[in-house]
C-alpha cells in the first residue's frame, strides 16, 4: 500500500510552477472528537484509489488501523493525538491532506496544521451539529481566511434533522450553508442524497464494514420520486427551501468565507465521499503566494521558500530520525538543495526528502507550492523556520505558541538514564509535544512542563518511556494563571512571592506563573508598575 507518485520534473520554469501549483489542493479536516475524522481521512484515500481497503479506527476485527492514526497511542485509544500528513494523487490533481487532532488538548498541533493549508473540511456528527472543539477550529480558519466546506458526517446513524443542522450554522457562526447534497431520508435511515447541482438522486450500494469503496447509482428525479415518494418529495422541498433563502451556491461566497457547501454521508460506510473528493479538486482554492512577515506576498514562482509547521520523531521505529514537514510556497523544491534556514542563517542540506503518507514514506525528488514534504534527518529545524534558497532572504511569520494552562516538574525516573531524559526532552520541546521552561531556581535538570491540556503529559510520558527509554515521573505544579512577564529586570518581584514564580521558555519568553488570579492581582496591587502581558495565540 502506497501512495501514488507524484509527477513533477527536475527542473521548472515559472510557467510550469504556476501550472504544478494549480493543481495542487492541501487542505485539512478538522472537528470535534469522536467525529469521524480520521474514518473521513482514511474514506478519501480509499476513493482516490491510493489504498485498496479501508482501516478501522481500533483495527476492528481482521482490518487494520487508519493509515493517519500511526502512533501506538492513537491505535491504542482510537483518537487522533498528532497531525498526519497524506499526499497522493487523484486523477490529474495532487492531494495534500492533513488530518488533525480533534481534542482540545492538542489544539496548538492543529493551530500549526491550519497554517499549512488553502482549505478546510468542517466535519460534523449528525447527531451533535457544532461542538465546543469545531467552533474553536471553526474561528482560526475565519480569522486565517481558510474557505471550509461542511461535511456531515453519521447520517446512517439516528441524529437531528438536516434544516435544523443548516440552521445551526447560520446562527451561531453565521455561515450560510449552501447544500450541494442532500440526505434523502432522516438520519438513520439514509436511502441515499438528492444531488443539488443536477437534481439527481445517487444511491450507494453497502460494503462489508465500509472497508471497500460504496459504488453509486444515478437516478434520474422522476424514478427516485417513483421509488421514494415522500422522502424524495421532503429532500427536494428543503433543498428549494434553502436555495430560496439564499442558500444557492456560490463560488465567490465559498472563497471568502462567507458561506459554505455543505454534504451529507456516512464516512464509515464511504457514503458521501467521492463527492466530497470531487468538490474538493473542482472547487477547493490552490495556492495563491504566501505574504512573508512584512505583509509582502511572496509569488509563486519566485525561488523556493517553505515554512515548518511540524517536527515529529518516532515516525521511523528502526531509525527514530526526525522529520520536520514543510509547506513548499514559491518556486520548486528539489531533492538534493542546500537551503538556508532563515531563523539560524545557517545551510540546510535536503538529501533526504520525503513524500508522506501517513507513516509510510518514499523519496521525493520535486515538489511544488501547496505541497508538504518531510526532511528527514533534521534536528537542526524547528516549527516555524523559513526556509529558502536565492536573493534577498524571505521570511514567513512564526507560530505563535499557545497559552499553557497546566504544569509539572519533570524528573527521570532511573538517575541512570539522565542522558536519553535529556534528550528526549530536548526533542519533545522541539516538536511542540509539551512547552518546557526552566529557571536557575530549578536547574536544568528538572525541566517544568507546561501543556494546553493534560492529555499532552500523557503523551509525553508515553514518548519519554518507549521511544527514549527514560520513564519520567511527574509532579504537578498548583499553577492555573499564567503572564508574560515584559520586564526580565522583574524576575524577581514575583519569585519572591509564595504562589508564584517564573521560568523561562525554549523560545527565550519568561513565564509568571501564578496559583490563581487572586495571587496575581495581589502582587499587581502591591507593585502595579509589573509588567505582565496575556498569552493570547494567534487565531484564539
Amino acid at each position: 500500500m502506497s501512495a501514488k507518485p507524484v509527477a513533477g520534473t527536475a527542473t521548472a520554469d515559472g510557467a510550469d510552477v504556476a501550472a504544478e501549483a494549480r493543481r495542487r489542493r492541501s487542505f485539512a479536516v478538522i472537528s470535534h472528537p469522536d467525529a469521524g475524522k480520521s474514518t473521513l481521512t482514511e474514506a478519501l484515500a480509499l476513493h482516490a484509489h491510493v489504498i485498496n481497503e479501508a482501516g478501522a479506527v481500533h483495527g476492528k476485527g481482521d482490518r487494520a488501523g487508519v493509515v493517519s492514526d500511526w502512533l501506538s497511542m492513537e491505535q491504542d485509544r482510537g483518537i487522533s493525538i498528532t497531525s498526519a500528513a497524506l499526499q497522493f494523487t487523484y486523477g490529474d490533481t495532487v492531494i495534500n491532506l492533513l488530518d488533525t487532532p480533534g481534542h482540545a488538548d492538542f489544539s496548538e498541533d492543529t493551530y500549526r496544521v491550519l497554517s499549512a493549508v488553502d482549505s478546510a473540511v468542517m466535519l460534523l456528527d449528525s447527531a451533535k451539529g457544532l461542538e465546543p472543539q469545531t467552533l474553536k477550529l471553526f474561528d482560526v480558519c475565519r480569522h486565517r481566511g481558510i474557505p471550509v466546506i461542511t461535511f456531515i458526517n453519521k447520517w446512517d446513524r439516528p441524529g437531528r434533522e438536516a434544516l435544523q443542522l443548516c440552521d445551526e450554522l447560520t446562527e451561531r457562526i453565521g455561515l450560510q450553508p449552501m447544500p450541494l447534497t442532500w440526505p434523502v431520508g432522516i438520519s438513520g435511515h439514509l436511502k441515499g442524497v438528492l444531488d443539488v447541482t443536477d437534481g439527481s438522486f445517487v444511491r450507494y450500494a453497502p460494503t462489508a464494514g465500509g472497508a471497500r469503496r460504496a459504488e453509486d447509482e444515478r437516478l434520474d428525479a422522476d424514478a427516485a420520486g417513483a421509488e421514494y415518494g415522500e422522502e424524495w418529495d421532503r429532500a427536494v422541498e428543503e433543498t428549494e427551501l434553502l436555495t430560496a433563502s439564499d442558500g444557492g451556491f456560490d463560488a465567490a461566497r465559498f472563497r471568502d468565507g462567507s458561506a459554505t457547501p455543505v454534504l451529507f454521508g456516512a464516512a464509515v460506510r464511504n457514503f458521501g465521499v467521492k463527492h466530497l473528493l470531487d468538490l474538493l479538486v473542482s472547487l477547493a482554492p490552490a495556492p495563491e503566494p504566501r505574504p512573508d512577515v512584512d505583509g509582502n506576498p511572496r509569488p509563486l514562482d519566485a525561488d523556493f521558500s517553505a515554512f515548518v509547521f511540524k517536527v515529529q520523531t518516532g515516525m521511523d521505529r528502526a531509525h527514530r530520525d526526525q522529520v520536520a514537514f514543510a509547506r513548499v510556497c514559491s518556486g520548486v523544491f528539489e531533492r538534493g538543495m542546500v537551503v538556508t534556514n532563515a531563523t539560524t542563517k545557517k545551510p540546510f542540506a535536503t538529501k533526504y526528502a520525503h513524500q508522506v503518507f501517513g507513516s509510510q514514506r518514499s523519496t521525493v525528488e520535486t515538489a511544488y507550492p501547496g505541497d508538504v514534504i518531510g526532511l528527514v534527518n533534521a534536528s537542526a529545524l524547528r516549527v516555524g523556520d523559513t526556509l529558502y534558497t536565492g536573493k534577498p532572504a524571505v521570511r514567513f511569520p512564526g507560530l505563535p505558541s499557545f497559552a499553557p494552562a497546566h504544569f509539572a516538574v519533570a524528573r527521570p525516573a532511573d538517575l541512570s538514564k539522565a542522558k536519553q531524559f535529556r534528550k528526549g526532552v530536548d526533542q519533545l520541546a522541539s516538536e511542540g509535544v509539551i512547552q518546557v521552561l526552566t529557571s536557575d531556581l530549578r536547574g536544568d535538570a528538572t525541566p517544568v512542563f507546561a501543556a494546553v491540556g493534560p492529555m499532552q503529559f500523557e503523551v509525553a510520558e508515553h514518548r519519554m518511556a518507549h521511544e527514549f527509554n527514560a520513564p519520567v515521573r511527574l509532579d504537578r505544579l498548583p499553577y492555573s494563571t499564567v503572564r508574560r512577564l515584559g520586564d526580565p529586570a522583574q524576575r524577581a518581584l514575583v519569585d519572591s512571592g509564595r504562589n508564584s514564580e517564573v521560568l523561562t521558555r525554549t523560545d527565550g519568553a519568561d513565564l509568571a506563573l501564578f496559583t490563581d488570579d487572586m495571587s496575581m492581582r495581589i502582587l499587581l496591587r502591591t507593585h502595579p508598575d509589573l509588567s505582565l502581558e496575556p498569552l493570547v495565540a494567534e487565531g484564539t
